[in-house]
């Protein structure tokens, strides 16, 4: 996607269509191996009044595919506001399972309590299964909670279709609903077995959540090929933008940042069915394209991850005032107002905690495909690093260690634990190892070999005979050689 402050202006749009027409084929077959298109997407629907011209309404995304790399249908053409994107066309099955002979068919674990908010009957949880004989009055209903058993109409005792310990599993995975009043409770519904491998086929696709928290489906046949021009509501710039910017950092501001959920569109169409995708957002701005990334996680239970890599520029206006007052770049109070230290970061998180700047609770509401309050937060990590330059002579004698290891735990998957020291000649994490006492490589390889989802070994040696030799004893682990291979693939050459 093109940044949007690359074609904004007559001129520069001018100047973008020259510059790419000779060089690229807009909406082309693939060729080379690459396929280019070019999609518009009204940001502004009351346009930006120029005299003498035409209003601009719209921005311009190019999607670059390499390889297999394909659109994904999705709930929506992007260009007719779509008025069943969260509508339900999934049956639901009945969790109450009718006893057939009444009171003398046995419970068979299948007979245990759900329990709801008293005022709101918001699910709480499920308690243990009460067994033959025991009346259910016998069991204590906890305070502010109603209860909800599995009793036919007649009063005989029925039995949930799922076992407690399926039925807790399929909640959290959003596989049961709850329906209208019911008695203590709400009606609960669940997906069958047939469903959950539609689900995991990809025949029936995730496109949100209730307020519950219950999956909202679409058969893949429902779906649609998006078009070349967008005309979305939740594309507004300044409605979706800049006011969801504003609830998370009220007294802060930031210029034209894109709607979250036109980001977020985007990022579905490229990686719906890639729920482990890593995206890299090289110019990340606000960080919307973070933010959308963990909408998408919540919504199907993705652990996609984002990079963002920004500087900590300070506006033109804010430069000047901060000159005048005898400030520079690197000063505490400069860099306290760029934008990943005023912006970036604070938003992220805001986002994650549904806490401002201040310690308050974000007020407004998620809309669209998934809606939900912003206080909420979402289930996700963030590690903020800064970049430095370092001397080459410094890390190949192992005396910046503390410096890179951020980088060897991101090239490891940044997954888990990071190793930012290695007291005792050697270490191992989630991801990966490291080893600079060679004397110990038999301890070192023994660790990789009993831990799990080991990615990369990294070895800290000038000797190319004993790498080779460690390297020969730890088959199916990437190997890297410190610092040799580091330097050579972060050297500055110059040649920009």
């Amino acid at each position: 996607m093109a940044p949007a402050h690359a074609i904004d202006g007559p001129d520069a749009h001018d100047h973008a269509t020259k510059q790419l027409a000779p060089e690229l084929t807009i909406d082309g077959p693939q060729q080379d191996g690459y396929s280019i298109q070019m999609v518009s997407t009204v940001i502004n629907r009351k346009g930006n009044a120029r005299r003498g011209e035409f209003s601009r309404c719209d921005e311009y995304m190019y999607f670059v595919r390499f390889g297999e790399a394909a659109i994904a249908a999705g709930p929506s053409d992007m260009l007719h506001e779509d008025t069943g994107r969260r509508s339900d066309n999934v049956r639901w099955k009945s969790l109450l399972r009718l006893a057939s002979t009444g009171q003398t068919s046995g419970r068979f674990n299948l007979f245990y309590p759900l329990y709801f908010d008293s005022k709101t009957l918001k699910f709480t949880g499920s308690g243990e299964p009460l067994g033959e004989g025991i009346d259910i009055s016998s069991v204590p209903t906890p305070r502010g909670q109603s209860v909800l058993w599995p009793i036919s109409k007649d009063g005989s005792d029925g039995r949930w279709s799922l076992s407690r310990p399926k039925f807790e599993e399929y909640v959290q995975r959003g596989y049961v609903k709850f329906g209208k009043k019911n008695g203590g409770g709400r009606t609960p519904y669940y997906l069958m077995s047939g469903q959950v491998e539609a689900i995991d086929s990809g025949d029936l696709v995730v496109t949100g959540r209730d307020e519950d928290g219950a999956v909202l489906l679409r058969a893949e046949s429902a779906l649609k090929q998006p078009m070349t021009i967008w005309n979305q509501t939740s594309h507004s710039t300044s409605g979706h933008g800049t006011s969801a910017l504003r609830s998370i950092l009220p007294d802060r501001s930031f210029p034209y940042p894109k709607s979250l959920y036109a980001v977020e569109d985007v990022l579905r169409f490229c990686v719906a069915k890639k729920p482990n995708a890593v995206v890299l957002d090289f110019f990340a701005g606000s960080g919307t394209t973070a933010h959308a990334v963990m909408r998408l996680n919540k919504q199907d239970g993705g652990r996609r991850q984002c990079i963002l890599v920004t500087n900590n520029e300070v506006s033109a206006e804010e430069q000047v005032r901060l000159r005048s007052e005898g400030l520079r770049p690197g000063d505490p109070e400069w860099e306290r107002l760029g934008i990943c230290d005023y912006v970036t970061k604070p938003r992220l998180r805001g986002a994650i905690t549904g806490k401002t700047p201040s310690g308050g609770s974000i007020k407004g509401d998620y809309r669209f495909v998934d809606e939900f309050p912003m206080s909420d937060g979402f289930e996700e990590n963030a590690a903020f690093f800064t970049l430095t330059y370092e001397s080459p002579w410094r890390v190949s004698t192992d005396r910046a260690f503390a410096a890179i290891a951020p980088m060897l735990w991101l090239r490891a998957g940044a997954v888990g634990r990071r190793i930012d020291a290695i007291s005792n000649g050697w270490e191992v994490a989630d991801s990966y190892g490291i080893i600079n006492d060679l004397d110990q490589s038999s301890d070192f390889i023994a660790a990789l070999q009993a831990a799990e989802n080991i990615r990369i070994a990294y070895i800290v040696t000038d000797d190319e005979g004993r790498y080779q030799q460690i390297a020969n004893e730890i088959p199916g682990i990437e190997m890297v050689r410190l610092y040799e291979d580091y330097l050579r693939n972060c050297e500055m050459t110059g040649d920009f």
